[in-house]
């Protein structure tokens, strides 16, 4: 029986220092900050986008060739599996996605998260009535990096937050014509929308685990999502389709907010 007791407490003594030292080894990967990237992949209607020379047919049946895609994403919100969330930092949440910087130009690396399992990611297109609110002093660098981009009108006009541009034909518009969509704050109203997207997998922020998070951005939402946009009904002869103002910004608005989705997420 004296025996029976001393395997009994050994094997208990066993189980507690195995359980000590997996909590130990969890505190050790889940302590502290780790890094994150956000890589945005441009594409249209599942397809890889290629500028300049690709031919995309609209759902109207108008003929695109793509020259520019610029959009601003901010103010980044990651939820954890426990329903937390961290937001990352107001001054360092401002980043363009240029399609001309393939590569480079839209993978967005962002450091001091707190170490977690991140189930959801949230992101604004655009730039935001508080931030716009702090005046011109108040941007930092981002103004300046905006300006280089051209995704500012002027200070009093305010920032492009999307711009998609290129050239059409159509039915009607028999000869290439070019149209330009640009979103922003228009008088009182700041166009500005916010995604909340699932992640299929958690991305593990750990300090030697630096998760990529991989958003596919499927820019014939522009035109063809929630509602239909036919460029031909804005083009005016001799300047094109502009589209920058007017009843059809809020719909491309609304549209925007539905073109991203997470295709995969990287834990390496």
């Amino acid at each position: 029986m004296k025996k029976i007791l001393q395997k009994v407490v050994i094997l208990a003594l066993c189980a507690f220092i195995t359980s000590c030292s997996n909590d130990e080894q969890k505190d050790d990967t889940e302590a502290g900050t780790g890094k994150l990237s956000l890589k945005f992949d441009n594409s249209y209607n599942n397809n890889d986008l290629i500028l300049d020379t690709q031919i995309i047919t609209t759902a109207n049946n108008e003929k695109l060739k793509v020259n520019v895609v610029r959009y601003i994403v901010s103010n980044i919100v990651l939820t954890k599996d426990d329903g937390t969330t961290f937001t990352y930092p107001k001054a360092k949440s401002y980043f363009i996605a240029d399609e001309r910087d393939a590569g480079t130009g839209y993978q967005f690396d962002l450091d001091d998260i707190p170490a977690g399992d991140y189930t959801k990611v949230k992101f604004g297109i655009g730039v935001d009535k508080e931030q716009w609110q702090l005046g011109a002093a108040g941007q930092g660098d981002f103004l300046a990096k905006a300006q280089a981009k051209d995704l500012l009108w002027s200070w009093s006009a305010g920032y492009k937050y999307l711009a998609f541009e290129g050239t059409f034909t159509s039915a009607t518009v028999t000869e290439s014509s070019s149209f330009m969509i640009h979103t922003g704050q228009i008088g009182g109203a700041y166009n500005y929308t916010e995604v909340t997207l699932d992640l299929p997998t958690k991305a593990l922020v750990r300090n030697n685990i630096k998760p990529a998070i991989h958003v596919v951005t499927d820019l014939s939402k522009i035109l063809d999502g929630e509602n239909t946009i036919k460029l031909s009904d804005y083009n005016e002869t001799g300047m094109g389709a502009m589209i920058m103002g007017g009843e059809a910004l809020p719909k491309i608005t609304t549209n925007i907010s539905k073109m991203f989705r997470v295709d995969h997420v990287h834990n390496d």
